[in-house]
């Protein structure tokens, strides 16, 4: 290992969380022993479970999965939103001993053909009294309404000898292609734990849950994380600045997010006048981008606390590394790894991220030769490059993938983003490479204005901000950019989306 970090914290921090064992839907078992009475979620249906409530309308999924046929190692695809039906049916899977494939309903319905071709799920549930796209994919299919679902049959039982796995997510990846991800009950468990931990979570904590549950980001960090503790979930079906704000307003503790999120939700408070979040809030994150300093210490006035930044990926449970700063503290990086988790880059001060522990997935399945290159030695490759500091902290520099070669010189583009991203009228940034002639790169930048601009201006702000390698060849001004439901922008779909501008 040239650059290895194992997970410092404070010395004052709380210890760490015991070793983690049994299913997924055992979790809920510990949440019961702990308050039957207490809140465990409601949504935007109307649901408000007590987790009594939220044990027996696992109960009941559990009965309907087994009169559809489902038996232990057969799949049971979630076509959802967040919504209650979606936990009460990922739980009573993990009861049956088979594994949940969750699905966002807003996907094509090509898409979600491509995904049930592969994982051949016994019984398909679709959420639909949370989500018309979930309706118009179960009348499609044929789905009969159960309740408040739609639930069918679309495939024979193909049952999977492996008894470990809880969960399969379908990435997009960089390329566009989806993998099936095989996370077992224990990396669930684990990253619950762990997210919990990090952010001293218990009962009495409210999540605000807009993250997709069809997402590891939101399945580990709000569905896992808040049942371990004994929280409870506040869920929306998807993201709404006003609703979101409301949920705020109304008591909400936690609020895990990505920064396109907060930025849309300061962009509409100040809309009515408002500089400030009024409420219960204590614990404020974002993943799945860089942060940009200025805008950090924007949100962090916005909402009255400090806003952490993690790392993580589908194949990691979401959790690698996490910050614990106070307000006001300008590290921009992504902080040291969690408890039990190791970190390590294999270049001499900046290389590809690995990264081993619990938190690991099984593997991709039905894809030996991708899980053998992205597993080795019991490290996961990440295919992102970053660096380690001092302090043991991970800086995540870009994708190995992305990174762009322009005359001789490594241009990575989170770094060509930060610098956008620091104009006032900027939204948010996406680069990426675009090969020509020669072998030679050019850095192509994508950009969603917050307020009126143009491409000369940016093109001026990033000439007194990066070297002349670094400053992009274009800038593409757009009203939106092709982005994932979970706010993550897919730059490899940005050149063939504004094709006909370049």
């Amino acid at each position: 290992a040239r650059a290895t970090a194992r997970s410092p914290r404070d010395a004052d921090a709380p210890p760490p969380p015991p070793p983690v064992s049994g299913r997924l839907h055992d979790l809920l078992g510990d949440a019961l022993s702990r308050g039957p009475a207490a809140p465990a979620l409601s949504d935007a249906g109307g649901i408000a479970w007590t987790y009594e409530d939220l044990a027996g309308a696992v109960e009941d999924a559990a009965d309907g999965l087994a009169s559809a046929g489902v038996a232990p190692g057969d799949r049971v695809l979630l076509l959802s939103e967040n919504c209650a039906e979606m936990v009460s049916h990922l739980f009573a899977a993990s009861r049956l001993g088979a594994w949940a494939v969750p699905v966002n309903a807003r996907l094509t319905a090509a898409e979600v053909g491509r995904i049930a071709d592969h994982a051949r799920p016994r019984a398909m549930v679709a959420t639909t009294a949370a989500s018309p796209d979930a309706l118009a994919h179960a009348e499609r299919l044929g789905a009969r309404p159960r309740g408040r679902v739609h639930l069918s049959t679309p495939f024979e039982s193909a049952p999977d000898p492996e008894p470990d796995i809880a969960v399969v997510l379908y990435t997009t990846g960089t390329t566009g292609r989806p993998k099936a991800v095989l996370l077992t009950h224990a990396n669930l468990r684990f990253a619950g734990a762990a997210s919990a931990h990090v952010r001293g979570m218990g009962p009495g904590d409210v999540i605000c849950g807009v993250l997709p549950t069809t997402h590891v980001f939101g399945l580990a960090s709000m569905v896992t994380a808040g049942i371990a503790a004994g929280a409870a979930m506040r869920l929306l079906p998807r993201f709404d600045p006003a609703a979101v704000l409301a949920v705020l307003d109304g008591g909400a503790t936690i609020f895990p997010a990505v920064p396109q999120m907060h930025a849309a939700i300061m962009r509409h408070a100040r809309s009515l006048g408002r500089e400030r979040l009024d409420g219960r809030l204590r614990y404020a994150s974002s993943g799945a981008a860089p942060l940009d300093p200025a805008w950090k210490r924007e949100a962090e006035a916005f909402y009255g606390v400090a806003l952490q930044n993690g790392y993580g990926l589908t194949e990691s449970t979401a959790g690698v590394a996490t910050t614990s700063n106070a307000p006001g503290d300008p590290d921009t990086s992504c902080g040291p790894a969690l408890e039990g988790v190791e970190i390590r880059t294999d270049g001499e001060e900046e290389g590809e991220i690995l990264t081993r522990g619990p938190h690991v997935m099984r593997g991709y399945w039905r894809a030996p030769e991708e899980t053998a290159a992205a597993l080795r030695d019991g490290w996961l490759r990440t295919g992102d490059i970053g660096r380690i500091d001092e302090a043991g902290r991970l800086h995540v520099l870009g994708r190995l993938k992305e990174l762009i070669i322009r005359g001789g010189f490594n241009v990575h583009p989170p770094e060509v983003e930060a610098a956008l991203n620091d104009h006032p009228a900027v939204a948010m940034a996406a680069v990426v490479g675009r090969r020509r002639e020669g072998g030679d790169e050019d850095v192509m930048a994508f950009v969603q204005p917050s307020s009126p601009v143009t491409e000369e201006e940016l093109a001026a702000w990033a000439r007194e901000r990066l070297a002349g390698y670094k400053r992009p060849t274009r800038i593409i001004l757009a009203d939106a950019l092709p982005a994932a439901p979970t706010g993550k922008i897919l730059k490899h779909e940005l050149l063939t989306a504004f094709a006909d501008r370049l």
